[in-house]
């Protein structure tokens, strides 16, 4: 399109809108579609049109009223998808200012009075033109009242009328209205598209445009067409005639994508007083502390990206500094590291967003990550508890060569199997002997005294029942394991053989269950045979015996009874076992702790 005849200037989302469907960039899907239904003359009287801002919704309806209404100069011609000459009507409709061709912005028409008088306009054939075209923009700020009134003729309209909707909100159309349209998803615009797209018009231009600026150009745009062609002509006017990154930069208040990488690196490394001085020395030059967190999220997303998928997470939009310093961080990160930064960082930017002194709240954001960096996961931290945790370093290394697979830690020695000696001491070396754990906020959950076996080897031994059970927990089978433990009693196991009875809230197939996977674990054949008599107790049973049982030792202790009466409010919240192989034999029948 050339600028107007008045020779006023046309910005560039104006001056270079779409007249036909080959100039439509990042749409190929439709476009197939709609010249495949044009050729075989299956043309539909209502489409639905739905994206974000500025990926061409509005353009396309009108190509599309192009398409329907074109009539070269002599006559003759159809509806067809082909535009690359221009018909008789084809520049009024681009303009906007065909009579035949109605648009109307529902935002500001919501009411069904509006609505009428489309249906009373739609019986009279069209002036000049071959159809009759409403495009209804913003389509889902109608009213019920509205939708409604349009449904009867939306679904039989006159053969000269054809609907052509548009909206960035889908979900509020009703679904009684989508039924009767042909819908077509504008995608954003993907990055290398459009940074071509803002290459090709800025040479038309002869505007010079480095790499870089159009890379931040099409960053910023987010896959709008029209935004990155507002930020093009704001930057142009801003570079006197020249559009470089930090034109960019400085216009849109965006921080030095190296300066970001290096901000990433010093909180990564826990260095909080280089990442304050980065962040201030980034403020201090223009960039928006907001912009600055939502920069270095965005890098936390690529290199997690980057070590989950390689270089297959890499872009064009991406920078060549991004590209290698990423790959370097993904292969020293782990997983856990960049979800908490990445969870941090999201967290911080909202709280950026509502201070009153957004630079002291990024700051504060910044302290928190530099500080998390230096914590260990939680792996690490029972690990710690327990006394053999590894390096720092080597846990890092492990961790970002392999995906982390977190594993509850055996549980530190209960008072029941090693009671510690107070006799002699002073009271207080005696209050503060680890015999127990009592808090007023108990755990989430207590450890149970069976934790999980080692997965076995191939063709296990199951001499008991209880082997039956910790082999599904090797293999991991959580839901067979809570049947097993509940809802089978043991009666008598051989090889080959095992006889059991069933609670009465057991599921009916668990026998046949229990066959089938004892037949795939063992790759052997098991019978496995419901008999009548009581069984013995269930695993879950002997267990919560034996933690009531233990809880009443605790209690009857003369040292935990004087720590409770010192502590008012404190409760015995659970009596942890040292992590041995499971023994579900009764708490008298097991060996003294201190023969060990």
């Amino acid at each position: 399109m050339s600028e107007t005849a008045t020779g006023n200037y046309q910005v560039l989302a104006r001056k270079y809108r779409p007249a036909s469907f080959d100039d439509l960039i990042g749409q190929e899907p439709m476009v197939r579609t709609l010249r495949n239904a044009f050729s075989a003359q299956r043309i539909a009287h209502a489409w639905m049109l739905t994206g974000v801002r500025g990926v061409g919704k509005t353009t396309t309806a009108r190509i599309l009223a192009r398409g329907l209404n074109f009539q070269a100069e002599d006559g003759a011609g159809g509806p067809t998808v082909d535009l690359a000459a221009e018909g008789v009507h084809c520049r009024a409709i681009m303009e906007g200012r065909h009579p035949d061709v109605i648009e109307m912005d529902a935002a500001s028409h919501t009411g069904i009075d509006d609505i009428r008088d489309i249906i009373d306009s739609s019986r009279y054939s069209p002036v000049s033109a071959r159809y009759k075209v409403y495009i209804v923009d913003e389509v889902h700020m109608l009213s019920k009242a509205a939708f409604n009134g349009l449904l009867k003729t939306l679904e039989e309209p006159p053969a000269h009328v054809k609907f052509v909707f548009a909206t960035t909100e889908i979900r509020r159309v009703p679904v009684t209205v989508l039924s009767r349209c042909q819908r077509f998803d504008l995608r954003r615009i993907e990055a290398a598209v459009l940074i071509e797209h803002l290459r090709r018009i800025a040479a038309m231009e002869r505007i010079e445009a480095d790499d870089e600026a159009l890379r931040l150009v099409a960053r910023a745009a987010e896959g709008s067409v029209r935004d990155a062609l507002s930020i093009l002509d704001q930057a142009i006017a801003h570079g006197a005639g020249r559009v470089d990154a930090e034109t960019v930069r400085a216009m849109l208040g965006l921080a030095d994508r190296t300066r970001t990488i290096d901000l990433f690196e010093h909180v990564m490394r826990g260095d909080t007083p280089a990442a304050l001085a980065e962040l201030e020395a980034q403020h201090a030059v223009g960039a928006d502390p907001l912009v600055v967190l939502a920069d270095l999220a965005e890098f936390t997303h690529y290199v997690t990206r980057l070590k989950l998928a390689g270089e297959a997470a890499a872009h064009a939009a991406v920078s060549e500094s991004e590209r290698v310093r990423g790959a370097a961080f993904a292969q020293t990160l782990s997983i856990r590291q960049l979800s908490r930064a990445w969870q941090m960082l999201l967290k911080g930017i909202q709280e950026v967003g509502q201070a009153p002194r957004p630079m002291a709240a990024a700051d504060m954001v910044l302290v928190r990550i530099c500080h998390a960096a230096d914590l260990p996961t939680p792996d690490e931290a029972l690990r710690l508890l327990r006394g053999d945790a590894p390096p720092a370093a080597e846990a890092r290394a492990a961790a970002s060569s392999a995906p982390p697979v977190s594993q509850p830690a055996p549980p530190p020695t209960s008072i029941q199997q090693a009671p510690v000696r107070t006799a002699g001491l002073p009271a207080t070396q005696a209050a503060r002997a680890p015999v127990l754990q009592a808090v007023s906020n108990p755990d989430p959950e207590p450890v149970l005294s069976s934790p999980e076996p080692a997965t076995p080897p191939s063709g296990p031994t199951l001499e008991r029942f209880e082997d039956i059970v910790a082999l599904a927990h090797a293999e991991r089978d959580r839901l067979f394991v809570f049947a097993l433990e509940r809802q089978v009693r043991p009666v008598k196991m051989e090889p080959g053989r095992i006889e059991i009875a069933l609670t009465p809230d057991a599921e009916p197939d668990l026998p046949q269950r229990l066959t089938n996977r004892l037949r795939e674990w063992t790759g052997t054949r098991w019978v496995v045979v419901v008999g009548q008599e009581d069984g013995a107790d269930t695993i879950h049973e002997i267990r919560e015996r034996r933690k009531a049982t233990a809880l009443e030792e605790v209690q009857n202790e003369p040292l935990v009874q004087a720590v409770l009466a010192r502590f008012p409010g404190a409760e015995i919240v659970a009596v942890r076992d040292r992590p041995v192989a499971p023994d579900l034999a009764p708490p008298d029948e097991r060996s003294d702790p201190d023969e060990d």
